[in-house]
């Protein structure tokens, strides 16, 4: 096991009803002027954004909401946020929603901090982030983790570009998690945050770092976990028991516990930014489209790897494990109604040309290798989308 340093400063408060404790914590935490951010109108819908801006009007603490978030939030959009959000005099950002609004929420956050520095540099790595405004979430979406995590990921949407970004500055200062609030998400929601946080988790297990049985052992058990409450969720998503299970599991997932002693490997999720970047896809979507491939390319280089895997996660142990255990994992994915390959996106046969430029994004032109426990070149990452590429019967 590596040295390793680990520390998670969000205060979880986790349970039924659990969202109307908000706006006392924004105060707990020094919010006096928040900026409201949400995404699409489910949680106007629903009644909870007017439930906390009545909490936030009962505390007497000023607001502006900023709407609109996309799935696979925008730079366009995060710059008008700070732009509002710096008119209003916001010190404090709360994020209504899932990762990709908590992702936004931290964007802004980072932008209200440095207005002297492009937005976009922190991403490409062009400048070093030393300060942002607190940001508070109140989860709605089990899935990417954001909401205890150093994380969040942005799509430049003029160049097609997604990068992550990470750093202790931007983990949020408190996460609300009602699992009710899940209750009325499309099944659809359900299987690509199912698929997220079985990813982070797996993003973290394939390690060339040996003997870290205390992790290897938990990050099965969350795997397992996910496995089974994906199930119980699709049939009934109001199932307070599988939503619960879920919410947990995601942010345990990716706020860095499942991986303590050992580097993480992220390729999957770097494939998959490509792919939505430039296509828009869901972003549980690329993952699950990508991770086939991806572990059929590397299992070669430590089979053995693979066939733990198998074993702890699937109860395999034959001479075929390692395989088996690849196919088990896509066959659930498939079971959820996960695309298992490229065109299974919607996307059809990509050319050529296309695989090229999306093999030569992810490695940053050559400024990069992706990866740890199978480092990626630019060759590699385009067998990889090639494999992909091939329809699932193929």
């Amino acid at each position: 096991m590596k040295n390793f340093s680990f520390r998670v400063p969000t205060e979880i408060v986790f349970g039924k009803d659990t969202h109307l404790e908000t706006a006392a914590l924004v105060q707990k935490h020094g919010g006096s002027r928040v900026l409201l951010v949400y995404g699409g109108g489910s949680a106007a819908a629903s009644g909870l954004l007017e439930q906390i801006q009545g909490q936030l009007d009962r505390c007497g603490l000023a607001y502006l909401a900023y709407g609109g978030v996309r799935p696979n939030p925008v730079l366009s959009h995060v710059r008008e946020g700070v732009r509002q959000a710096a008119a209003f005099g916001a010190d404090f950002i709360l994020a209504v929603g899932g990762g990709s609004v908590i992702d936004e929420g931290k964007a802004i956050a980072i932008g209200l901090s440095n207005p002297d520095t492009d937005l976009w540099k922190f991403w490409e790595r062009e400048a070093a982030l030393t300060r942002a405004l607190p940001v508070g979430a109140v989860l709605t979406i089990s899935a990417a983790g954001s909401e205890t995590s150093d994380s969040a990921v942005l799509t430049n949407d003029a160049l097609g570009r997604k990068r992550g970004l990470s750093s202790p500055l931007i983990v949020a200062r408190f996460a609300v998690m009602n699992p009710e609030l899940t209750f009325t998400l499309p099944k659809y929601q359900i299987a690509c945050g199912v698929v997220d946080m079985m990813m982070h988790t797996m993003d973290r297990f394939f390690t060339q770092t040996d003997g870290n049985e205390t992790t290897d052992e938990l990050a099965a058990a969350l795997l397992r976990v996910v496995i089974r409450n994906g199930r119980l969720a699709l049939q009934n998503p109001a199932d307070y028991g599988a939503m619960s299970e879920l919410m947990w599991c995601g942010s345990l997932s990716h706020n860095g516990l499942m991986g303590l002693g050992r580097p993480r490997d992220f390729s999957v999720h770097q494939l998959g930014h490509e792919l939505s970047g430039r296509f828009d896809v869901a972003h549980g979507a690329s993952l699950s489209a990508m991770w086939g491939s991806w572990a059929r390319y590397c299992c070669p280089s430590d089979p053995a790897r693979f066939a733990r895997f198998a074993d702890m996660v699937w109860g395999v142990d034959t001479p075929d494990a390692p395989a088996e255990g690849v196919r088990r994992t896509e066959q659930y994915f498939a079971s959820l109604g996960m695309p298992v390959c490229l065109p299974e996106l919607g996307m059809g046969v990509l050319s050529g040309e296309v695989i090229g430029e999306l093999a030569d994004s992810c490695v940053f032109y050559g400024k990069r290798r992706v990866g740890d426990f199978r480092p990626l070149e630019r060759e590699d990452a385009a067998k990889i989308y090639q494999m992909a590429n091939m329809p699932r019967d193929s």
